[in-house]
């Protein structure tokens, strides 16, 4: 597919003014990177970047039972306070991922869920497809929303020029605002393993908001620093750490599956799976050798194959790391190998995130 042929963010003009080197991501033009992944890696670990996100999809689910249907087609239990959002995964009658996606209460009647642009018609067809049973409408409004996500020890600084009273916004939680007299919202939730924000505006609007920042210094960043920022962070990327074949237990996320609540889509499956146990699960790995690990690479131990990588790269923190699924009775810190370009690498497990900030 060539570039003229992909979906454009309303930052994509902006992005490439500033430098950015675009690359083909899920059929959207987005930028890899600025100035180089370790100059954006070093800004937001140390003070603040800034990502296009206007890829991510925005569905809105409104009506007298809307919180009752976000509560059966995920397997977390949803906030219903208004201003409160909740991480969540939607799997389907096997148990496997769908998605992971944040539920934000606007009111008890009106939630708006941000969902990954590569999942956004799969997503809106399965809602659509479970709202029968419910009072509820779907509304994939992803057309009429830029999004930029603010990371960094110093984010909320420069988010605090733009918006009143950001700093006082708990985690996870979402603020109607105005900017550059449009309506938007921000939250506070983040990918890097920094504290920040996120910024929805209209397309006009969140090219003023980028403008804005980049002016006052903020560093644009791309998709190769959000990869390693994410990586280190341990979380999760959707499509790559689980492709639909794995549940949110295997996947090394069980603390969001809530067996305890009402009939959920999913929910038979995902007990009988925890009560047999589990054969493999989403692992962490540093090389303790020279070498870059990525996804596709298998994991040894005394010769025998335990595990495949889904995720991998150089983190300048760490070095290697990795994730991928492996036998789970691999033992803590047990030392590997991993098989890099047909040379095996010592490595050994560790626990995630590798990474961890104060915040």
């Amino acid at each position: 597919m060539t570039q003229d042929n992909l979906k454009k963010t309303p930052l994509c003009a902006a992005c490439q003014a500033a430098g950015a080197k675009m690359v083909d991501f899920h059929g959207w033009l987005l930028p890899v990177q600025f100035e180089s992944i370790l100059a954006e890696h070093k800004a937001v670990r140390e003070g603040a970047g800034m990502f296009d996100v206007s890829h991510m999809g925005q569905v809105f689910v409104e009506g007298q039972d809307a919180w009752a249907f976000l509560q059966y087609v995920n397997t977390n239990n949803i906030k219903n306070t208004p201003g409160a959002g909740t991480y969540s995964h939607i799997v389907n009658e096997k148990g496997c991922i769908i998605d992971d996606a944040i539920s934000f209460c606007l009111t008890p009647e009106k939630f708006l869920v941000v969902v990954n642009a590569a999942c956004v018609d799969t997503d809106v067809a399965w809602f659509k497809k479970h709202a029968a049973k419910f009072n509820v409408t779907v509304t994939d409004d992803s057309a009429h929303w830029g999004m930029i996500a603010l990371q960094g020890p110093r984010a909320l600084a420069h988010a605090a020029k733009l918006i009143e009273g950001v700093q006082d916004m708990a985690r996870f939680t979402i603020k109607e605002i105005t900017l550059f007299g449009a309506p938007a919202y921000v939250t506070r939730t983040g990918y890097t393993g920094e504290d920040g924000v996120e910024i929805m505006a209209s397309p006009e609007a969140i090219v003023k908001v980028w403008d804005a920042l980049l002016k006052a210094g903020v560093k644009p960043c791309g998709l190769g620093a959000r990869d390693v920022l994410r990586l280190e962070a341990g979380y999760l990327l959707n499509g790559t750490d689980a492709d639909g074949s794995q549940t949110p237990y295997e996947a090394a996320c069980g603390w969001v599956v809530k067996l305890n609540k009402e009939d959920f889509i999913g929910k038979e499956a995902l007990a009988a799976q925890k009560a047999a146990g589990l054969k493999r699960r989403l692992t962490g790995f540093v090389l303790t050798g020279a070498g870059v690990p990525r996804g596709g690479c298998k994991v040894f131990k005394n010769g025998a194959e335990v595990g495949v990588l889904t995720s991998g790269t150089y983190s300048p923190l760490f070095k290697g790391i990795a994730v991928g699924y492996a036998d789970t009775d691999l033992e803590d810190a047990a030392e590997v190998e991993i098989e890099v370009h047909g040379r095996r690498i010592p490595a050994k497990k560790v626990k995630t995130p590798f990474y961890k900030n104060r915040v």
